[in-house]
């Protein structure tokens, strides 16, 4: 039995690889997109229970596609893990202003990052 639906975007095809097989060894269906435009249409498609997001991708970059996720009546209530390179504190804090409900760091840890998933939809159910 799956535990959930996770919607992995990045453009870097490596990451949402290692990130579709560490999600999906732990038993989450995962659903991926490659840009921020595709993300947008995934989510309201798909419905997953959690998106994890770049934020630097091409089309629609991973803060106005979380701006336009939080928008929208079909997608505003899905949790949002913005997952980028961008560290700064002002980085963070537009993450969180765009509706972010974390913010990781790359390079990142592919078990920390699925401990945060399983305790981001076990503490939302």
């Amino acid at each position: 039995m799956k535990k959930g639906k996770v919607l992995v975007v990045d453009d870097e095809v490596n990451i949402t690889q290692i990130l579709e097989f560490s999600i999906g060894a732990e038993g989450y269906e995962v659903v991926t997109a490659l840009n921020g435009e595709d993300a947008i249409e995934k989510a309201r498609r798909e419905q997953p229970d959690l998106i994890i997001l770049d934020v630097m991708m091409p089309k629609i970059d991973g803060y106005e596609a979380c701006r336009i996720l939080k928008a929208n009546p079909l997608t505003k209530n899905i949790p949002v893990v913005l997952l980028t390179a961008k560290g700064r504190d002002i980085d963070k804090r537009l993450g969180y202003e765009v509706g972010a409900t974390d913010y990781i760091v790359k390079p990142f840890s592919p078990n920390k990052l699925v401990d945060r998933i399983h305790q981001l939809l076990v503490g939302s159910k």
